[in-house]
């Protein structure tokens, strides 16, 4: 198994490679082996995902390491960066995640992507080794080199093949990305220099040990290039004009794996590595999250593109899942994280939605539209139920995952916890109002008459995804049973933080906790 981790994180860049070498004008050619590529990878994490049972430690079921290069030391010593990946309850849904979606993002792109194939084809396959190499990274440095590997392809998909402002939109992209990820450099430097180690569960059983103080400066570096990554409020003002003007396909990769970069760093790295900097750094972070969920749902509601509609809408449902994470408590965490899971597709399918319209209509204000459902009855089905998962009616996927979110906040701050409820009413008036004014009402726009519904190559890509919605709604036991072994450490990690914290000591764990991750490596 820890060879087939090699093998999914860098067969999509053999495929770009070898696209990157046919003929020009093979635009056929270069679909199908990205999609082939695409399908190679979907089998292979689709297998970890099954062969990843329910006895999933800390250090990870699957684990493969090779010496990478070393750093001298200021106490003498190599330090050695290793190349190694591993894959446990933390990362597991986020890797099935990315291989799953990427087959369907490629597929889509029959519809839009016209010029320069062999170039967006390659630079696709190349963002999804970097973010699946992000997901499975277990040593510092090699987690910052797929972190920026993963940030240029994108780069390029929404300056060549975006919209009118995309310039505008991927300058202001990567100037955010690039800030954030530069803080960080400097924190996982400042780690090589103290520590002596970039190895991550390493790293774990050291930090937890720190000062209070340089778990905070730490913290602080790690949280703000995550949260601009989320992007968590005030750092989200990038996301809703890269959406806008990036092509269907990179909003739907945006919002279903890359902004989960930002979460998914803020558990492996702010909560799990420094606990102690977590459970002081919760107020605020919880505050955060509570507030950008209705600021979120505010100005989505304030929106008449539909596009921007949604991306306004990411920033708030990703409010519930720092929400939910800083909370701090079993169901929050669980919650959150199965919220990241639920946000990649039901957004994802909301993106692909927008876009299939679009190449119809050739525009997205939700004035141009009305009565649509009349002229496209497959897509308002579809509409319908994407809508109805992303306001989190209950048997759909949105509400296990809203539901253990606001649990755990509740049992942590009352007062966030509410907050974070007003966003579902908010969530389910501006979603709900975009679908009467898009699908219902009178057919009384020419344009609107000859809209054409769904064909085969789009159902088709609507199917996988509206499958996953309903199965995560009615057994999401099925993924949050793989991860739960993995959450319990966090959660211990921040059991012991929180009685350090009360002790007044520097949050050192307990000796049981010790020997437990002993035992699971």
């Amino acid at each position: 198994m820890q060879y087939e981790l090699v093998l999914l994180t860098f067969l999509p860049l053999l495929g770009a490679l070898a696209i990157a070498f046919t003929p020009k004008g093979a635009e056929r050619l270069q679909r199908l082996a990205a999609l082939a590529t695409t399908l190679v990878v979907a089998a292979l994490g689709v297998r970890l995902f099954l062969a990843y049972g329910d006895s999933g430690s800390d250090q990870g079921r699957f684990l493969f390491e090779l010496p990478w290069f070393s750093l001298p030391s200021s106490y003498g010593a190599d330090t050695a960066v290793n190349f190694k990946l591993g894959l446990d309850g933390v990362s597991l849904l986020m890797v099935t995640l990315t291989a799953v979606l990427m087959p369907i993002v490629i597929l889509s792109t029959w519809g839009h992507v016209h010029k320069r194939v062999k170039e967006f084809m390659v630079w696709m396959l190349v963002m999804q080794t970097g973010m699946l190499g992000t997901f499975l990274a277990l040593d510092l440095v090699l987690f910052y080199f797929f972190w920026e590997i993963s940030l240029i392809p994108l780069y390029f998909l929404i300056g060549i093949w975006g919209g009118e402002r995309r310039l505008y939109a991927t300058v202001k992209f990567f100037l955010y990305t690039l800030a954030g990820s530069l803080v960080m450099m400097v924190a996982i430097i400042w780690i090589l220099w103290t520590r002596g180690t970039s190895d991550v569960f390493e790293l774990i059983n050291i930090l937890c040990r720190a000062p209070l103080t340089e778990q905070l400066w730490l913290f602080a570096a790690f949280a703000l290039a995550f949260g601009i990554k989320v992007p968590l409020l005030p750092f989200h003002t990038w996301l809703p004009d890269a959406h806008t003007e990036a092509p269907t396909s990179g909003s739907v990769v945006l919002a279903g794996v890359l902004l989960k970069m930002g979460t998914y760093g803020l558990v492996r790295f702010c909560i799990h590595m420094l606990p102690g900097a977590a459970v002081e750094a919760a107020p605020v972070m919880m505050a955060l999250g509570a507030i950008g969920i209705l600021y979120g749902a505010l100005l989505a509601w304030a929106q008449d593109d539909l596009k921007r509609l949604i991306a306004c809408s990411s920033v708030s449902h990703l409010g519930y899942v720092v929400l939910g994470l800083f909370a701090l408590t079993p169901a929050g965490i669980n919650g959150g994280m199965l919220q990241m899971v639920n946000h990649g597709i039901s957004t994802g399918l909301l993106f692909l939605l927008v876009g299939m319209i679009y190449e119809r209509r050739h525009s997205r204000a939700l004035d141009a539209f009305g009565g649509v459902a009349v002229a496209m009855p497959l897509f308002a089905l579809f509409w319908v139920i994407t809508t109805l998962s992303s306001v989190g009616l209950p048997g759909l996927n949105g509400f296990v995952g809203e539901y253990l979110v606001l649990v755990g906040a509740f049992q942590a701050s009352p007062l966030w916890a509410i907050v974070g409820l007003s966003g579902v009413i908010f969530g389910a008036v501006y979603m709900l109002m975009a679908t009467r004014r898009m699908l219902f009402g009178a057919l009384d726009k020419p344009e609107n008459r000859e809209l054409t519904d769904l064909n085969a190559r789009e159902i088709g890509l609507m199917l996988p995804l509206v499958a996953l919605v309903v199965w995560l709604g009615v057994s999401p036991n099925t993924f949050m049973a793989k991860t739960q072994p993995s959450i319990e450490m966090v959660n211990l990690r921040i059991a012991e933080a929180r009685r350090a914290a009360l002790a007044g000591l520097d949050a050192a764990p307990a000796a049981p906790a010790s020997q437990r991750e002993e035992s699971a490596r």
